[in-house]
């Protein structure tokens, strides 16, 4: 059986107690983590690897990311550059010319940011058609939670002045406040870019395969695929997967799908966007008239519904969760629905997934019942001033307050929820550290954490969130040998530089699943 001794370079295990000088693996297994000399006693035929300063630690765990929805927008045009409505406009016609997508096709792109562009809007039909009169288009907000598409996609799609808004969506209206605009939000967003054609699954397969290169160049070896309907978990069947992956079904549309090989659990959606202001607040947000905050995807009964189901079954749940009026419905459902099973739901370890702008009292809730949140801390950079745009200074300082959680003793884990950002866990790791926005501006820097307690978010308390903190999550003999080989050690780099911190090399099961050339 191989083994691998590896050392000359800091250990970080994850594990209390001091720094190792060495870590043995054998076959796919950690045997024995201590002093070199001890652990060349052990097994004087190991091979080594020198790490020559370099740094080794358990490979990174994704809390929570979408790999089959980072396959789908490999083949799209991406927009994530754009910077105005007539930039998103030439980029889609160069990708038309590029990929010859004819009248009868579509033309997608993903990935724009309405905060980021000229206008600080988002796009319409209108800007649309000028460069596609007759071709089906449709963008996807970043977010993933709402789009655009031009007249020629309102029309093949069947959406008029007439067409009502879905439940827990909306399209955007023109002045008279009939025709649609082109935007669509929620729900009929989702529903309209499902109703499109679809790549074969073939080609689906070969992009699952390509979206896992990207984890595993990032030092994961377990993805999630966040919501798994049935085509999705027809991909991540056929697909050739060397990473593990975690699906978790579509509480709404596919909850046949527990039981089988890949399924985690559940997944419901509770509200939208905080930086798209669909996200559910108990108090308004800032600006229109001053009484918005946000919606509901569904009304307490059916949500105390889906947790007394998965309760009762034993399965995990996963609930979307940004808004602080959406956190209390999952609490308050919580206990209702531990109420009607008569077991406790902190029993199936339900996670509360971003938890953007949880409150105190919540998380001390949660902390109760047994919730795990798991934060997008890198909203923090990525839109921290949109955020206090849309909800003040002091509202936007609290958001993904992870030291909250830290000292309610709560194992909270952190993520990227890739594709809505790469899947690059040094990335939030930076995030949850330094706590900057774009502008530079220090937001809520009490609520830092340390670097490697941001690390055991990514690691040690995300392995916690699936079940599996006896088999991945830290170097501990009888555990996973699955690692990862840092070109520098987090712990002891200047904070600042954690983001420029290079994965080298992502071991999964005693083999090297990724290499750095």
């Amino acid at each position: 059986m191989k083994q691998t001794l590896y050392y000359g370079g800091p250990i970080l295990t994850m594990e209390e107690g001091p720094k190792p000088q060495a870590v043995l693996t054998e076959g796919t297994r950690i045997r024995a983590v201590g002093s070199l000399d001890e652990l060349r006693a052990l097994a004087p035929s190991a091979g080594e690897r020198d790490l020559r300063g370099r740094a080794l630690l358990p490979a990174f765990v994704d809390p929570h990311s979408h790999i089959t929805a980072l396959a789908a927008t490999l083949d799209l045009c991406p927009l994530g550059a754009a910077d105005s409505w007539a930039d998103i406009a030439a980029r889609l016609k160069e990708y038309q010319e590029k990929r010859h997508i004819g009248p009868g096709g579509w033309v997608v792109g993903f990935g724009y940011d309405h905060n980021v562009l000229r206008e600080r809007a988002h796009p319409d039909r209108k800007a649309l058609d000028v460069r596609f009169p007759d071709t089906p288009v449709l963008i996807s907000h970043a977010s993933g939670h709402m789009g655009v598409v031009n007249s020629a996609a309102l029309k093949l799609l069947g959406v008029t002045a007439d067409t009502p808004d879905p439940e827990g969506g909306r399209y955007g209206r023109e002045a008279d406040g009939r025709t649609p605009c082109g935007y669509l939000e929620e729900n009929a967003f989702i529903r309209l870019s499902g109703a499109m054609a679809q790549p074969s699954l073939e080609q689906s397969v070969r992009n699952v395969e390509r979206a896992q290169e990207t984890y595993l160049s990032h030092g994961i070896t377990l993805i999630q695929d966040g919501l798994t309907d049935r085509s999705r978990f027809a991909m991540l069947s056929a697909a050739r997967l060397s990473a593990e992956v975690v699906g978790y079904a579509d509480m709404k549309s596919a909850p046949e799908l527990i039981g089988r090989p890949l399924i985690g659990g559940y997944k419901i959606f509770l509200d939208g966007s905080p930086q798209g202001r669909t996200a559910w607040m108990l108090e308004p947000y800032l600006g229109g008239d001053g009484t918005y905050r946000g919606y509901p995807v569904y009304g307490d009964e059916e949500v105390t519904g889906f947790i007394s189901k998965a309760l009762a079954e034993g399965r995990q749940i996963l609930a979307h969760c940004n808004g602080d009026a959406a956190a209390e419905q999952f609490i308050r459902c919580c206990r209702a629905a531990q109420e009607q099973v008569g077991r406790p739901v902190g029993d199936i370890r339900p996670v509360m997934i971003h938890a953007q702008l949880v409150r105190r009292e919540q998380l001390e809730a949660m902390a109760k019942l047994g919730v795990i949140p798991s934060f997008f801390a890198a909203h923090v950079w990525y839109w921290g001033d949109v955020h206090m745009e849309n909800f003040g200074a002091s509202r936007a300082a609290s958001i993904s307050p992870l030291r909250w959680a830290q000292e309610l003793g709560i194992p909270f884990t952190l993520h990227q929820d890739t594709p809505v950002i790469g899947p690059n866990m040094l990335e939030t790791v930076w995030c949850a550290v330094n706590r900057v926005t774009r502008s530079g501006v220090a937001l809520g820097p009490e609520l830092r954490i340390s670097p490697l307690e941001a690390l055991k978010a990514v690691t040690k308390n995300a392995a916690h969130q699936y079940f599996k903190e006896d088999e991945l999550g830290s170097i501990a003999p009888g555990k996973r040998a699955d690692l990862v080989i840092l070109d520098a050690d987090p712990t002891a780099v200047e904070p600042m530089r954690i983001r420029d911190i290079r994965v080298l090399e992502t071991v999964k099961a005693g083999e090297c699943v990724w290499l750095r050339k």
